[in-house]
């Protein structure tokens, strides 16, 4: 007794089939670019203001965690990274002093290797002095652009290249300060 459908139940029960897999599809989809872009990317809240007036408390950022899979960290670089004293906490800071550089800091102006740093982003300097010391191999000497009210390399010594997490690239919170992250080139004095 095997009847055999109507035409009109075979298309319908087809289009389910091609529906369901459609959805499916879309489903696995998503996961495999939500989790190739989570390898890839990071979302980091600024904490503090360590980094004002360029970076303000509670401002959201995307970190590249690729960005130096290819090249090493550059002078002025913002990154993210493990701080040595505290490997649970994200710190945020710009690169300074590189790999074999001497880093000395007189009255809160910065030398590398005897030539002072133009550092245009500082809007609240410092008058503490520091060093002079050698940045090691697959070190950096990182500060904060708040100077005055900053925990960084002057704290805590040269940050290891394995606890960098990763550059900020991209700005999205809040709305007005949605743009690339800005780099600059430093001149030496």
């Amino acid at each position: 007794m095997n009847e055999e459908l109507p035409q009109e139940k075979c298309d319908r029960w087809a289009e389910a089939k091609s529906f369901l897999r459609d959805i499916v599809e879309t489903i696995v989809l998503v996961l495999i670019i939500y989790g190739l872009v989570s390898l890839g990317f990071l979302q980091f809240r600024v904490i503090q203001t360590s980094m004002e007036p360029n970076f303000h408390d509670g401002q959201r950022l995307v970190v590249n965690k690729l960005a130096y899979r290819l090249h090493p960290p550059e002078r002025g670089d913002v990154i993210i990274f493990h701080p040595p004293t505290n490997p649970e906490k994200e710190y945020i800071k710009r690169v300074i002093g590189l790999p074999g550089e001497e880093v000395k800091i007189e009255k809160g102006q910065v030398f590398i290797n005897g030539h002072p740093l133009k550092e245009t982003y500082i809007a609240y300097p410092d008058q503490r002095s520091w060093g002079p010391a050698i940045v090691g191999e697959d070190e950096y000497f990182v500060l904060g652009d708040n100077r005055p009210n900053s925990s960084d390399s002057r704290s805590w010594g040269v940050l290891p290249r394995k606890n960098i997490i990763g550059k900020a690239w991209l700005s999205f919170w809040p709305p007005q300060k949605w743009g690339l992250v800005p780099h600059y080139t430093f001149v030496s004095g």
